[in-house]
């Protein structure tokens, strides 16, 4: 028996799951780093306050590490989308026998 190629709809369904995937573990560390910070600043103020050198405490970096962070994890899901999630969703638009998903849609 042949086999079917596989349906649009469960390709579809596959990047989906794995954009939710992307989504939620960026969001997870973004939440983690942010909250994190922010415990530190409620409950660890002697140690925020230690000063690394004159005019730079443990608080002002981790600070500014809580903002490059977020600007790394930006950097991953940008290279993530561009490389693999835009990419996919091009080969899906093209269909199984080469017509668009987006044809005879009601958002067509």
């Amino acid at each position: 028996m042949a086999r079917m190629p596989p349906h649009p709809h469960t390709d579809l369904a596959a990047l989906d799951a794995e954009r939710w995937r992307m989504a939620l573990s960026l969001t997870a560390a973004a939440m983690i780093v942010y909250f994190g910070f922010i415990l530190l600043v409620a409950f660890g103020k002697p140690f925020l306050a230690r000063i690394i050198v004159p005019g730079l405490s443990v608080g002002i970096a981790m600070g500014t590490l809580v903002i490059v962070s977020s600007w790394f994890l930006i950097w991953v899901y940008v290279r993530w989308a561009n490389g693999h999630y835009d990419e996919a969703v091009s080969r899906l638009r093209q269909g199984a026998d080469g017509r668009s998903l987006g044809e005879g849609g009601p958002s067509a």
